[in-house]
This record gives structure tokens, C-alpha cells and sequence, in this order.
């Protein structure tokens, strides 16, 4: 079995719990060295896109490789991020946990079908403190100057994949990539502009061709007046010589155990801060007080800086920092239920909103056959227990459970 490796999604406080969850469907894993979130798995008795873990999105599916440019990023808590290129999300969840609750990560992603996988993965793994937009990154319509953090991951002839998809080598072959080339280029002009003095850019491919890779390094440092920060290999992850021996401080990653991936970080030269953006007006209504008190088991306070807004029935969290989008990037927030009759009703995953398990308000699995029996339909005796309920697994916060008639049940698909 090829190796394959995933990360968890949500507080690093739960990272045991939701290894507890797959332990006791069998699986194993093993946390990788260059990062607390990031494991390989050791044994896989089913897929494991079909866990509990997987269904309840408290893991991504994602290739090691993946997961070192937007920790080569760093951004400390509470960073204001941009991911130029964002979509299928796996890099975006990434430094969501890094930059935390009171971070902020705008994740852009030009083509429209690619948009929707990155707003769904983004919500399934309850990412809060992001926000989706789509245009052509090259023209982004921000603001220069204004993000501390960028990520670039662009389009690319995919090299570093070809153990997994041998097909890129046909299909990009070296007289044919001249087109991504030239596209990578004009991102990386755009992102130099972007980026806020001071601030730190990570540039990352995973193909293994020295002019979308040191070639583009170059240029960023010669062309675009950025200034090369040394990145250290990572721990436990093999890497070689760059292609080119006047680009240093680059990591080529070596392909075979896990892709072969490109990284190289830059700095923007220190300058005055720009005048900063009037903000965008707030969308929607707040939920006034009886309405937020309507669902007395919600953990309200648990949620990010931001707001809880209603566009018409449904309600939606709007993190405080998307006021710094501009006015023509409407965002809509994260959904988190909808109003009925002036009362609350969470969505079944907003697991953000469920306070810590409570006997008298939550229905707490402590065997994988009970959370199976509610994903096919049936119900668990409720009890006395309030209506909605909190779903856990031993503590775990997963869901919420709807009450009908002393019965609990999952409405979640």
C-alpha cells in the first residue's frame, strides 16, 4: 500500500481525541516529525476517507509535501494570510490553524469549478477564521502592500506527481510548459506587490522542473527587488541540491516518499505601512440577544473575533477581519444554522458552537457502532435531553443531534 499520510482539522487541543476516534476503528498513525498536526498512516483497515473521523471532517486527506509550504509561511497567531491559489483548501486549512482564532486566511481561487471544492473542504473541516474569493490572482483587486503573509502555490507542470499521475510527464513536457512559465511569473509580480513590508512570501510547485522552480526564485529576488530567506529542511523530510548553485536557500523535496515539491521564501523590503482601507460596510442583520438565547446549549462565546449574522432565515458567522476585505469582495460568512419562528437551529456540523460535553445536554458515543447506527438513519433514547442536543465521541465534539418524540437522531447526511 502506498504511503499516505492526513492531517487533523480543529483545535490542536483535540488532536489525541480524534486519533481516539480512528484508534477505535482500527486505525494507526504516527505523527510526523515536522509538525504536530501531520501523520502518516500506520495501518488502514478501510479507507480512510470512510472513517468517522473523515465523515465528521475532523481530518484532511493530504500528501506530506503539501502540508510544508504554509508552515515554511509561519504565520504567528492571529496573521492576516493571503493564499493566492487556494483550491482543493488542503494548504489554507494549514495556516488557518497556524494564524488560529484570531487569524484571518482569504483563500482565492480563479477557476469556479475549483471554488466550490475549496468552499466545501473549508467548511466540512469548520475552518471559521477564512474566506473564499475567486479571481484572476495575477490582477488580484486587493489592496498592495496589505498582507503580512502570502502563499503562492500556482499552476504548474506537476512533475513532482508522476509516481501517482504519470500522465503529467506527457502532458507537460519541457517545450510545452512555457505558458506557466510566463503565468507564474505575473503571479509572482502581483504577489511582491501585495505583500506588506516586512512581510514574508513562500512560493511552492510540486513539479520538479528548475524553470518554474530556482529559475522563478531568481527572478523574485532580481526582477521583483524581493530578498531570499533561507528556509531549513524540515525534520525527518528528505531534500536535494537546488538545480542551480547561485539559488541557495531553496527547498527541492525529494520525490518517492510523499511528492516531489519546490519551496523557496522571500521578504519584502521594510517600508512605510500603507494608509489602510476604510472598511467594507457589515452585511446582514445580528442576531439580537433573545435569538442567540433561543439555543441555550450553543457555546457562543467559543466562536472567533467576528459576528453572528442573518440573511433572511439563515445565519452565518463573519469573521472580524473580513472587514478588511474590500468592498467588492462580499462575503457571506460560514453558515451555522437557520432561525425558525425567532429560535435557532445549529446546522448538525457546526461543531464550533458545542460546549464541552455536559451529561444533561449531549449524547456522548462511546463505541463507533453508536455513531454508525445514527449516520444510517436510526436513533438513540434521548432521554431527558434538551432539543437540539450535542453529538460526542468520548468527549469529542462532532455534531448536533435533533430530539423527536424522546428519541435523538442525526439529520447531518
Amino acid at each position: 500500500m502506498a504511503k499516505r499520510w492526513f492531517r487533523t482539522c480543529g483545535a490542536a487541543g483535540d488532536d489525541s481525541r480524534v486519533l481516539g476516534l480512528l484508534q477505535a476503528e482500527g486505525f494507526a498513525a504516527a505523527v510526523e516529525p515536522f509538525w504536530e498536526g501531520a501523520f502518516a498512516l500506520v495501518r488502514e483497515p478501510a479507507a480512510l476517507g470512510s472513517s468517522l473521523a473523515a465523515h465528521f471532517g475532523l481530518l484532511y486527506i493530504q500528501d506530506r509535501s503539501s502540508m510544508l509550504p504554509p508552515l515554511a509561511l509561519a504565520p504567528e497567531p492571529g496573521a492576516l494570510c493571503l493564499d493566492l491559489c487556494a483550491s482543493p483548501g488542503g494548504k489554507t486549512g494549514v495556516l488557518a490553524r497556524l494564524a488560529g482564532p484570531a487569524g484571518f486566511v482569504l483563500a482565492n481561487e480563479p477557476s469556479r469549478d475549483r471554488l466550490a471544492t475549496l468552499r466545501m473542504n473549508l467548511a466540512r473541516t469548520g475552518a471559521l477564521n477564512t474566506a473564499t474569493a475567486s479571481f484572476a490572482g495575477e490582477d488580484a483587486p486587493l489592496p498592495d502592500a496589505a498582507w503580512p503573509r502570502i502563499l503562492l502555490d500556482p499552476p504548474c507542470s506537476g512533475w513532482g506527481t508522476a509516481d501517482k499521475h504519470p500522465k503529467v510527464l506527457s502532458l507537460w513536457r519541457e517545450d510545452k510548459v512555457g505558458p506557466l512559465v510566463a503565468l507564474q511569473r505575473r503571479l509572482l509580480a502581483r504577489a511582491a506587490r501585495l505583500l506588506a513590508p516586512g512581510g514574508r512570501l513562500v512560493y511552492s510547485t510540486c513539479t520538479t522542473n528548475p524553470a518554474e522552480n530556482e529559475d522563478q526564485a531568481a527572478f523574485a529576488a532580481q526582477d521583483l527587488g524581493l530578498i531570499p530567506l533561507p528556509l531549513a529542511p524540515p525534520p525527518g523530510v528528505e531534500v536535494r541540491e537546488p538545480a542551480r548553485p547561485d539559488v541557495t536557500g531553496v527547498l527541492r523535496v525529494q520525490g518517492g516518499d510523499g511528492q516531489g515539491f519546490f519551496l523557496a521564501a522571500f521578504a519584502r523590503p521594510a517600508g512605510p505601512a500603507p494608509e489602510p482601507e476604510p472598511e467594507a460596510p457589515a452585511l446582514g442583520r445580528d442576531l439580537a440577544a433573545p435569538e442567540l438565547a433561543s439555543c441555550p446549549a450553543a457555546g457562543w462565546t467559543q466562536l472567533p473575533p467576528g459576528r453572528v449574522a442573518a440573511f433572511g432565515d439563515k445565519v452565518f458567522f463573519l469573521h472580524a477581519r473580513t472587514a478588511l476585505l474590500p468592498g467588492t469582495l462580499r462575503w457571506q460568512g460560514v453558515p451555522l444554522g437557520r432561525l425558525k419562528a425567532g429560535r435557532f437551529q445549529p446546522d448538525p456540523r457546526a461543531r464550533i458552537l458545542l460546549p464541552p460535553f455536559a451529561p444533561d445536554a449531549g449524547f456522548d458515543a462511546q463505541d463507533p457502532t453508536e455513531l454508525r447506527r445514527l449516520l444510517s438513519g436510526q436513533a438513540v433514547p434521548a432521554g431527558t435531553l434538551p432539543d437540539p442536543a450535542g453529538l460526542y465521541f468520548r468527549g469529542l465534539p462532532l455534531g448536533w443531534l435533533r430530539i423527536k418524540g424522546g428519541r435523538a437522531l442525526w439529520q447531518g447526511g
